[in-house]
């Protein structure tokens, strides 16, 4: 195979991986392609911070393998897990518009590919591409939705319920299903479903461990399988059977 047929080839995998992602969803060929010359691409290992909270130098992220844990922490050092992204999703990009830095670290769970642009490059293709604005406005649009739940969550629901909401969610977004249940393929620590949540490592594992007992839950390997989603799905919506 010659040099131009492997940078040929290389040139497909990269419109089809830029086509994939949610920013860029029913954009032309062409338009793609104005995308990808403007796009900076790194291979990532596990546990590499691609930013920190407080970072100046914004870029808009997006990633088209792995999954990356979106984290805060306040001034007494407590953190919290804002989201886990996941292939084809942005990140990073509220900073474009506010003021410029980071409000939360990014890290990698498992090895990544991501994707980033320049704020000065991404408002180009936004004046050119009137589609990537209204595909952003909608990406917006979805996550103030789910931070509206989580918030309603907190305030009106007890934690067992909280917590079967949050793996039910990890489950459409990133699971698969095999001959045990369905599988969320990235790493989940017992204290990540704790921060998501907005509990105590305590409180997670109280309510964990029957649940794994039961035969409801099974980890192996940093992978959580829900067994019984039925299970999981009846204690979201009325709570502790």
């Amino acid at each position: 195979m010659s040099k131009v047929e492997r940078m040929s080839i290389v040139d497909v995998s990269l419109g089809r991986n830029l086509a994939s992602l949610e920013l860029f969803d029913a954009l032309s060929p062409a338009a793609l392609d104005e995308v990808r010359a403007l796009a900076r691409f790194k291979h990532l290992t596990r546990n590499t911070r691609i930013f920190n909270q407080g970072d100046g130098s914004v870029r808009a992220h997006a990633l088209i393998e792995g999954c990356v844990r979106i984290s805060q922490s306040g001034s007494d050092g407590a953190q919290v897990v804002v989201r886990f992204i996941t292939r084809g999703e942005m990140f990073g990009t509220v900073a474009l518009f506010t003021d410029g830095r980071y409000p939360a670290d990014a890290e990698t769970l498992t090895e990544c590919t991501e994707v980033s642009w320049s704020e000065a490059d991404l408002a180009q293709l936004m004046d050119r591409h009137h589609r990537i604005a209204l595909n952003f406005i909608r990406i917006i649009g979805k996550r103030l939705q789910d931070a509206q739940n989580r918030v309603r969550e907190l305030a009106t629901q007890r934690v067992e319920r909280r917590i079967a909401h949050a793996l039910l969610r990890l489950a459409r977004r990133s699971g698969h299903r095999n001959s045990e249940g369905i599988t969320i393929e990235f790493p989940l620590r017992r204290k990540d479903i704790a921060d998501i949540c907005g509990t105590t490592l305590h409180s997670a594992s109280r309510i964990l461990t029957p649940w794994e007992k039961a035969g409801w839950l099974v980890t192996r390997d940093q992978r959580l399988t829900l067994c019984r989603p039925d299970e999981i799905e009846q204690i979201a919506e009325n709570g502790e059977t």
